[in-house]
């Protein structure tokens, strides 16, 4: 069964925890970043079930989560193949991206390295919240990228 992903509550999560950790969960800032951690916060937020096969997207505590939990590629890989229980969701033009959508950022020459949600769209830019550098409501244009990429998250299997 496939149930719509509550893209208004993701966002109201992404923007009360945008400048702060949510404390019912580790904060991965001082070993490789945070910011897909809060994305996946982000997610669960919007209605997202967790899937706990061995591929799968979850998180128990810090020694007890899937790698695409915190992993920007992994989670991409989760959202874009995932057939079972969870979110999933398709690549898809940033300008035909909605709130609540994912923006991953390739910041350097080998790897997309940084991931955001969008909060705000207005007729000339848009706007996201992110951990590792952690910002509310931010101006993508205030990013320095080599490429975006953007999943629409399609819905959740529950």
């Amino acid at each position: 069964m496939i149930k719509e992903y509550d893209r208004k509550n993701a966002i109201l999560y992404a923007q009360r925890w945008a400048l702060k950790a949510n404390p019912a969960f580790y904060h991965f800032g001082g070993i490789g970043g945070d910011c897909t951690n809060f994305i996946s916060q982000c997610l669960l937020a919007g209605g997202a079930k967790m899937n706990f096969s061995p591929l799968g997207w979850f998180y128990q505590d810090v020694n007890s989560r899937s790698p695409s939990w915190t992993s920007v590629l992994s989670l991409q890989n989760f959202l874009l193949k995932n057939s079972g229980i969870g979110p999933f969701g398709h690549i898809e033009d940033v300008s035909k991206l909605q709130i609540g959508d994912l923006i991953q950022l390739r910041q350097n020459p080998t790897h997309f390295n940084h991931t955001v949600i969008i909060t705000k769209i207005t007729y000339n830019d848009i706007y996201v919240c992110a951990h590792s550098n952690d910002a509310l409501n931010k101006s993508l244009r205030q990013y320095q990228f080599e490429e975006l990429l953007g999943i629409h998250i399609d819905g959740i299997r529950v």
